[in-house]
């Protein structure tokens, strides 16, 4: 699955509750239940990522932080009850 498929896949969540499995920089495993569409706690400012087309801001809901998921790293998505697994995930 190419990023740009994945990008389209997330961004077009509206907003719904997803999770996602990637790999960190220290190459640890992580799943993160998030969302797309969170506003209610930006402080201003333009995004510092927006420019990079391997990076997509998320809530994190558990950490009830905003983070950065690189799509070059995702090996699964789980969005409105479906599963898909990514191959071009290292």
């Amino acid at each position: 699955m190419s990023n740009k498929i994945l990008r389209k896949m997330i961004e077009g969540s509206e907003g719904k509750f997803f999770s996602v499995v990637f790999k960190k920089a220290n190459g640890d495993l992580r799943e993160m239940n998030c969302r797309t569409g969170v506003k209610k706690h930006l402080r201003g400012g333009d995004s510092t990522t927006a420019h990079k087309d391997n990076l997509v801001t998320v809530w994190d809901t558990e950490k009830k932080a905003y983070r950065c998921i690189n799509l070059d790293t995702v090996t699964k998505v789980s969005l409105e009850g479906k599963v898909f697994e990514v191959s071009n995930g290292e």
